[in-house]
């Protein structure tokens, strides 16, 4: 049996009864970075072997997964910190995994841009997570392109080199928005900074941040100032049928077709 196991992303209390009992049960565990996992299998007087599961080799990491699940070894999968796959390795083996027919699992627990979202007290009824941007500039901003329209909160992962340029990034596609970035998670100096893209994050960069954006505003659509049967007879004008031009002015207005059916029966 393969399982995902999620690890502290600061607080080494956070982990789950379930994780521990999975780490101890382990015949081996693949990790990120050995140094890391072995602190944390330390805390727990876990002892197992370990082998590496990082960027660098994960395809190569995958098949002795595969090979050792198969031969019925308990097999762990752990990142440093946080959910295995998310801004993490794990991905590949999942591939890895599925293409072949491999069951695995995933033991759930700490996740940092889920935490991040709660603190930023940013809208949380639906967001997307964008992770890591890009290195370059250039790509950093083709990449935010495509969710400037989004009128969700936005969530990514940023190393603290990268914070500036990040949000510079941000304010030249987004424009003017509100942001929080949340650090250091659940350890003693955890913070929430509250912050709008124009002014940038203020004060020296420490710690991976978790950076939270506001959605894009909707924008009203201008044919909505019409009433009901003019904002029919505008489609019907540009050459639809009534059926069509009804469907389009109930789309733009935010409502069903049945509402606007009784001003477009005399049309």
């Amino acid at each position: 049996m393969i399982s995902f196991v999620a690890t502290p992303i600061g607080n080494l209390k956070d982990i789950t009864l379930r994780a521990i009992e999975t780490l101890k049960e382990a015949d081996v565990i693949f990790c990120e970075d050995t140094r890391h996992t072995v602190k944390l299998l330390n805390a727990y007087e876990i002892r197992k072997p370990l082998q590496a599961c990082h960027k660098f080799n994960e395809r190569e990491a995958a098949q002795k997964i595969l090979e050792a699940s198969r031969r019925g070894e308990k097999v762990v999968v752990v990142s440093d910190a946080g959910t295995p796959v998310i801004s993490d390795p794990g991905n590949v083996v999942c591939q890895v995994l599925k293409e072949a027919g491999e069951p695995y699992t995933l033991i759930p627990g700490p996740c940092a841009f889920v935490a991040g979202l709660v603190l930023s007290a940013l809208k949380a009824d639906r967001f997307a997570f964008i992770g890591f941007l890009p290195d370059k500039q250039s790509e950093k901003k083709a990449l935010l392109e495509k969710y400037k329209d989004l009128d969700v909160t936005l969530a990514f992962h940023s190393a603290p080199q990268d914070v500036d340029k990040d949000v510079k990034a941000m304010y030249e596609v987004f424009g003017e928005r509100n942001a929080a970035a949340v650090r250091e998670i659940t350890k003693i100096h955890e913070e929430a900074v509250s912050f709008t893209l124009s002014q940038g994050l203020a004060g020296e960069k420490r710690g991976e941040y978790v950076l939270l954006v506001e959605g894009a505003v909707a924008k009203e659509n201008p044919l909505n100032e019409l009433s009901e049967v003019e904002h029919i007879k505008y489609y019907m004008e540009q050459g639809l049928d009534k059926k069509e031009a009804l469907k389009r002015a109930a789309k733009d207005r935010g409502v069903s077709k049945s509402v606007l059916y009784p001003f477009a029966i005399d049309l």
